[in-house]
């Protein structure tokens, strides 16, 4: 079983104040291609990475309950710039590349993830990063990949399962206490794994409480 299960972890409370947090204003800030475009230091950051087409759009357009604040593709590596989204200036959501797969030259994709990396290391309003892990597929070599520099910069990450709808419903405690074995000793990850799906709305709730309260401590 999930060894933090939802119901343990989440007050009605807390729910109420990721509800409120997310139903407030929410706006695009600035696309940056290079780290001396990154915008002066403010409140806390929550940065979404993942592999390309794993949903991240989707999941930030879920979150705050719009149809496009984050532009959602089916052709992977859209995403080519770090997108700064402003949540009532009490949080910075930051849309990462997509790493892996992009229909992109070498050079090009170098570069993205030269940014992502050198953004990982630096940014000290950066309070966690969710990892976003497509349910159908579970961990992949590009994913440990990110969490073992993660793990070396001592950045906090947390995995969050998406297009969990996609998955049997028996399938998902197992890939739950999978992906929480892998992580279990890792240094910088964060031991809840959230579960969710953008489509059917499963574990947004949790998900908003848990970054709310990173508003919460700044």
């Amino acid at each position: 079983m999930n060894e933090t299960p939802d119901d343990e972890k989440f007050s009605s409370a807390a729910i109420e104040a990721g509800r409120k947090l997310f139903a407030g204003p929410c706006t695009f800030m600035l696309g940056v291609v290079r780290m001396d475009g990154l915008p002066e230091e403010g409140p806390p950051e929550i940065a979404f990475a993942g592999r390309s087409n794993v949903g991240k759009s989707s999941l930030l357009n879920a979150l705050t309950s719009r149809n496009n604040l984050a532009r959602a593709s089916n052709t992977p590596g859209r995403t080519r710039e770090i997108n700064y989204f402003d949540l009532g200036g009490a949080l910075r959501l930051v849309d990462l590349p997509g790493y892996g797969y992009a229909r992109a030259s070498r050079k090009e994709a170098e570069g993205w993830v030269a940014l992502t990396r050198d953004f990982l290391r630096g940014r000290a309003p950066l309070r966690r990063v969710c990892v976003l892990v497509d349910a159908r597929h579970g961990l992949k070599p590009a994913d440990i990949e990110v969490m073992d520099m993660l793990d070396v910069a001592a950045v906090n990450y947390q995995i969050v399962l998406t297009k969990t709808d996609k998955i049997k419903s028996s399938a998902l405690p197992v890939l739950i206490n999978e992906v929480a074995g892998a992580i279990k000793k890792r240094p910088a990850a964060h031991p809840f794994v959230h579960a969710t799906s953008s489509e059917k709305g499963t574990g947004l709730p949790e998900l908003r409480a848990d970054l709310a309260a990173l508003a919460g401590e700044h």
